[in-house]
């Protein structure tokens, strides 16, 4: 990966425009530390920090065809370039080099803006084409790579990161209250909207055409699932063979995703996931593993055993970097800068430590697992909406509501809880099992009770607002005729993954210390197929991705082949408080600087902060609320006040 940034339009700006384009560049810089590069002409700008992982002697960028009619600042990979080049070639197009790079150039001169159809890959990029003076701007179907854009005096200005916005002249920082309501609701802004003001994000799988002063945004890729009936209606599916298809599918994800000048290196969780994209490599490859992983003080979150149990099955080189409360709060304010949205918990700031781990030990590249929940029906929230749903058929049972006592096993906060609570608790919506955000209406729920300290000015900004409704709006057409676990593996898929996942606990902290992930689960092929496999393969009973243990469960120890899905959760509140605690957590949640904000209410904060600090057990609730106020409180601090150095350019 790298970082990429430029404008297309006239500035006015009274700084020279390269000037400005650098500074751009500079802001992205930890994107892609080997080299930097410019590419300027009359009404476009062209900025590129590159990671170099591809032909790394010809790849340099921006990169221009030989005609100089076409220049791209390209960040992420094609990973089947060597296909396309293959193809391109049979067309007659002459490539120069060994990198994925020129091969977006050929395909846009073959294909034009359809040439992304032809992409299997993680990708941002931007493409000037000189006789038509458009700007193309495109992004991976499933949002690994990001980029956001503005426009400024008629000149669109866009960039992998906001920070590089901020350095145009006459863009700033201001957050947005619908984006908080949002993230304070579902822990993202809903796509194209972002954190600040005027600032957007391309959505996934969508291009932008920057041409005659106007800006279009279109969708190419869209995620559908079968209609109810047709898995209803159609021949009942031989698991075993759905299985093969998928085994082969998954090796050559793997397999075109290890294509690097590189060394490559994988994740190691301890969890199916990470755990079968390494057994992959190991079975199918001849390559040399190293495996990095993240463990923790606190026996509640750490897996090491497994981890370790992973390794001896695999023969990987392993390391690993142990997490501490403490370690946690002292990295927050660089993974806020980083992530540059608010997050309600802490689990990116392990992950940007075990980033560093991976630079330091000479690794650019890894491979991970991430994905395969959303994909396969992995998380508890599935099986949570379908324990509701036999529920709801039966709202007067008393031996219906006792399965609620199979979910969440690893939550202490819910075990504990009496049976009252918890039939209290997942009763939300109940009702209404026909609501299309059935399967979510207790997450939500909960989330948004951490609004109750919001101040009253912001409460009052968002009168009428309802960010539920909002999403509503987004929802495909055919939306209401998928089946429950497709509705809700969408809703997981095509939001919480790019709005959350891939950005602040992927892209954000793996390029903070320049570290590309890839994510074999999220080969559109894999994805695709997924979403056509009927849903009692995927959630079979209560055994979460049944199909996918039955398709490359076989490489890995039974005890990781079974085991049932562990979320990947860190300490949160107790992060920022007890002897170590950091100085800035008491700077920014004083009840002065709370006020300066002007987000949160300062006396419900000050009872937040001293609930916390006193070390009583923390509700779920409270502990979203405290890390999610003090990475707002963080985004005012760095961004909107300026405390990062990210001042426009005078």
């Amino acid at each position: 990966m790298c970082g990429i940034a430029g404008f297309h339009g006239t500035p006015d700006w009274d700084a020279d425009h390269r000037a400005v384009l650098a500074g751009m560049v500079a802001a992205v810089r930890h994107r892609g530390p080997d080299e930097q590069g410019c590419f300027l002409a009359p009404g476009v700008g062209l900025g590129h920090a590159r990671l170099s992982i591809l032909d790394l002697a010809g790849g340099r960028q921006p990169m221009a065809d030989e005609a100089g009619d076409h220049c791209v600042t390209f960040n992420g990979e094609i990973f089947n370039y060597l296909e396309l080049q293959r193809d391109l070639r049979a067309r007659g197009r002459r490539v120069r080099t060994g990198s994925d790079t020129e091969v977006i150039l050929h395909a846009y001169a073959e294909y034009g803006v359809r040439c992304v159809e032809e992409f299997n890959g993680d990708f941002a990029f931007a493409l000037w084409d000189k006789a038509r003076d458009r700007l193309f701007i495109a992004r991976d179907r499933m949002g690994v790579r990001p980029v956001y854009y503005t426009r400024v005096g008629g000149v669109l200005v866009f960039a992998s990161e906001v920070k590089a916005l901020l350095r145009v002249p006459g863009v700033r920082a201001e957050l947005d209250p619908v984006a908080l309501d949002q993230c304070f609701t579902f822990w993202f802004p809903l796509a194209p909207r972002t954190p600040y003001q005027g600032i957007s994000e391309l959505p996934p799988g969508h291009y932008l055409v920057s041409e005659g002063g106007q800006v279009t945004v279109r969708p190419y890729w869209q995620l559908r699932f079968p209609d109810a009936a047709e898995h209803r209606a159609g021949p009942r599916a031989d698991g075993r063979a759905v299985a093969e298809e998928l085994h082969d599918l998954l090796v050559d994800a793997t397999r075109i995703r290890l294509r690097a000048d590189v060394p490559v290196g994988a994740y190691l969780s301890g969890g199916f996931d990470s755990s079968a994209v390494a057994a992959l490599v190991k079975t199918f490859t001849d390559r040399r593993l190293c495996t990095f992983s993240v463990g923790f003080e606190s026996p509640e979150f750490d897996e090491t055993a497994q981890q370790q149990e992973v390794v001896r099955s695999l023969g990987t080189e392993h390391a690993s970097v142990v997490c501490t409360a403490a370690s946690i709060g002292a990295a927050f304010p660089d993974v806020i800068r980083h992530a540059e949205r608010p997050v309600l918990r802490t689990a990116p700031a392990p992950l940007f430590r075990l980033s560093r781990l991976v630079r330091d030990s000479g690794f650019k590249v890894v491979l991970t697992g991430e994905g395969a929940d959303e994909v396969f029906g992995g998380y508890d929230i599935f099986k949570e909406a379908k324990v509701r749903r036999f529920w709801a058929r039966c709202p007067n049972s008393t031996s219906r509501p006792r399965l609620l006592r199979r979910l969440y096993p690893y939550l202490p906060g819910i075990q504990g809880q009496s049976q009252a609570y918890l039939e209290a608790f997942f009763r939300t919506g109940l009702t209404n099992p026909h609501d299309p955000f059935f399967s979510h209406r207790p997450r939500w729920q909960s989330t948004a009770a951490t609004k109750a300290f919001f101040s009253a000015d912001l409460a009052a900004s968002l009168k009428g607002y309802d960010a539920v409704e909002d999403l509503r709006g987004q929802l495909p057409a055919d939306f209401g005729r998928w089946h429950p676990l497709c509705r809700a593996q969408y809703l997981e898929a095509c939001h919480l993954l790019p709005g959350y996942i891939l950005s602040s606990q992927g892209d954000r902290v793996g390029m903070a210390h320049a570290v590309e992930g890839r994510f074999p689960f999220l080969d559109h092929r894999v994805v695709e197929f997924a979403a056509r496999i009927p849903p009692r393969l995927r959630l079979k009973g209560m055994t979460e991705k049944h199909i996918l243990r039955e398709s490359v469960g076989r490489y890995l120890p039974p005890a990781i082949a079974r085991r049932p899905k562990q979320p990947y959760r860190a300490p949160d509140s107790q992060s920022f408080f007890g002897p170590a605690a950091p100085e800035y957590v008491a700077e920014l949640l004083g009840p002065a600087a709370v006020a300066r904000g002007g987000y949160f209410d300062p006396a419900a904060v000050a009872k937040l902060v001293k609930k916390c600090r006193a070390g009583a057990a923390v509700s779920l609730r409270d502990n979203m609320a405290l890390v999610g106020i003090l990475s707002v409180q963080l985004l005012d601090h760095l961004f909107v006040r300026g405390a990062a150095g990210l001042a426009p350019a005078a």
